[in-house]
């Protein structure tokens, strides 16, 4: 019984793991972009485990792929012997990075890829000051929590790095939530200027910057901005980590990599979700000169084993093979288009923003821009009742997120808008 599960998951896991719903579920099953929970009920997936079911569900070139691994006998090894799956996924990935002569170190989750993202650069700089956004998240270990901007996930407020921070790309509220794309640009350049001469030492080892904020409510900057900072960071020798945890895969639509839209290629990029689509696999490419910076014997014992680099193989294979880059901007852009129409003008609707299949909808108080996460949480319910999953983020909480498996279908997209706009505006007490 899922009461019993609940009881049970209460009873010896910590408070501080949340649960989402006022009942939560159980899934049991999935096909496709569609789940099953313990009650039977079937939901179409809009969130896909936090944007990691990228593929979808059930389906069968990963699970071959996967049981022809397991069918050697061989699900473990360590990073001490050759390991065949992780080579030919290191070298497809080294190859689409967009970075000269790359390498590439695998780990179990985005949270530790930027761990070693920061270990690296801080040791090729010599220097632990770092640069971060505000209203960012990378990770829940101690250096990945130092550079989250996000009060809501920083679990310490201890910090082994010198953190200095920059404004996020913002368009609802803060400083450069008035000006123009091109000011917005022009402002952010100046800041991280002044935030250099003001707030560093000067030696600052990286600067770490995720495209689309995840955590953070899925906010970007205006295309160009990271070419504005590179320009700054390269006058100091500054490095670029580009956090493509959540954008990566071609789930922007538009590019690959979200660090693309900008017109620049970073130092290090870190990767991790999508790729295993539900295996543990992550990691981060960088130029050889910069990731070679570890002084000592270092290895993951699990991360880039046989099995999760042979899901990630048939995930990056599967993803090229269906041009699923180009599935995200098409059936993205149904959702976009259509919430925009639907509820973009509501008074309670601050912005709908996102690119791809990676979307949010951010509420306010009518007529205002003071957060309401309360309507948040109604809408968000109004979803699950009416079949679809979501999920909830911003740095108020205050943000439905979508990141629905690339597979998406342009019906299936038409079925879940359906939904969100009658749970938006039957939360907001707007006649249909």
């Amino acid at each position: 019984m899922t009461d019993d599960l609940l009881a049970r998951h209460r009873a010896v896991l910590p408070s501080w793991m949340p649960l989402y719903y006022a009942e939560p579920i159980e899934l049991v099953s999935g096909s496709g972009r569609r789940v099953t929970d313990a009650q039977g009920r079937s939901y179409l997936d809009f969130f896909g485990g936090v944007l990691t079911n990228m593929i979808g569900y059930d389906i069968p070139e990963i699970r071959e792929a996967v049981e022809r691994q397991l069918a050697t006998g061989i699900v473990h090894s360590s990073t001490l012997y050759l390991i065949r799956q992780q080579v030919e996924l290191a070298e497809k990935i080294a190859q689409r990075s967009g970075i000269p002569d790359a390498r590439v170190f695998f780990t179990n989750s985005g949270t530790e890829a930027n761990e070693a993202a920061l270990l690296v650069a801080t040791n090729h700089r010599r220097s632990h000051q770092i640069l971060a956004v505000r209203n960012s998240y990378h990770g829940r270990s101690y250096a990945a929590m130092g550079v989250t901007g996000n009060r809501n996930w920083s679990a310490s407020g201890l910090n082994p790095l010198q953190v200095a921070w920059l404004h996020s790309g913002d368009r609802v509220r803060g400083l450069l939530a008035r000006l123009s794309a091109e000011e917005q640009v022009d402002a952010a350049v100046e800041d991280l200027r002044e935030v250099l001469a003001t707030q560093t030492a000067g030696d600052v080892a990286a600067l770490i910057a995720e495209p689309i904020q995840g955590v953070g409510g899925f906010v970007h900057p205006p295309d160009g901005l990271f070419a504005g900072w590179k320009k700054v960071l390269d006058e100091h020798g500054i490095l670029f980590i580009a956090d493509e945890v959540q954008t990566g895969w071609g789930r922007t639509g538009e590019h690959f990599w979200g660090y693309q839209a900008h017109g620049v290629t970073p130092d290090l990029l870190t990767f991790a979700k999508g790729i295993g689509n539900g295996f543990a696999l992550a990691g981060v490419v960088g130029r050889a000169e910069v990731l070679e910076s570890v002084p000592a014997i270092s290895f993951s014992t699990f991360g880039g084993n046989p099995i999760s680099t042979a899901a990630g193989n048939a995930v990056l294979d599967y993803l090229v093979a269906h041009d699923l880059q180009a599935n995200a901007a098409r059936v993205g852009a149904i959702l976009a288009d259509g919430l925009r129409a639907a509820v973009g003008g509501l008074d309670c609707v601050a912005e709908v923003r996102g690119k791809g299949l990676m979307l949010g909808v951010e509420f306010v108080r009518p007529g205002t821009s003071e957060p309401d996460p309360a309507l948040t949480n109604r809408v968000f319910e109004a979803c699950r009742a009416g079949g679809l999953l979501a999920g909830k983020g911003g740095l108020y909480g205050n943000v439905l997120r979508m990141g629905p498996p690339l597979t998406l279908t342009e019906e299936e997209a038409r079925e879940g808008l359906a939904i969100l706009v009658d749970a938006i505006r039957s939360s907001a007490g707007v006649a249909a």
